[in-house]
C-alpha cells in the first residue's frame, strides 16, 4: 500500500479530484498555502495499491497542468526598488509524494 501526497494549485482541484474519482481513486483534500506567492494550494491524500500509484499521478498529471501568470510587485517590494515592474512567473503543475503505508484501516 501506498500513500500519494500531492500539493496542487488550488485552481486545478476540482478538475484533478473529479478526474481521481471517476477513476475510482478516492482522496482526502486538505486547503493549504504557500509557494512564491503564498497562494491557495490544495493538498490531496490518496491511499492506494502500489500498481495503481502510476495512475494516480497520471490522473494528477493531466489535469494539474503548469501556466504562466503576471503579477504586480506589491507596495513593499516597490519601495525597496527590487519589484518595480510586473513579473512572469509559473503556476500550477503538482508536487507529488510518494510514501509507504505499514498499514491501512478503514472504519
Amino acid at each position: 500500500m501506498k500513500l500519494i501526497i500531492a500539493v496542487i494549485n488550488g485552481d486545478d482541484s476540482s478538475a484533478v479530484i473529479n478526474a481521481l474519482s471517476t477513476n475510482g481513486y478516492y482522496s482526502t483534500k486538505l486547503a493549504t498555502s504557500g509557494g512564491f506567492l503564498k497562494s491557495g494550494n490544495v493538498t490531496l491524500m490518496i491511499g492506494v495499491e502500489e500498481e495503481k500509484v502510476d495512475d494516480v499521478i497520471a490522473v494528477i498529471g493531466e489535469y494539474s497542468k503548469k501556466r504562466t501568470q503576471i503579477i504586480a510587485p506589491s507596495i513593499g517590494y516597490a519601495m525597496e526598488g527590487i519589484l518595480s515592474k510586473p513579473v512572469e512567473i509559473t503556476v500550477g503543475g503538482a508536487t507529488v509524494f510518494v510514501i509507504d503505508v505499514d498499514k491501512f484501516i478503514k472504519l
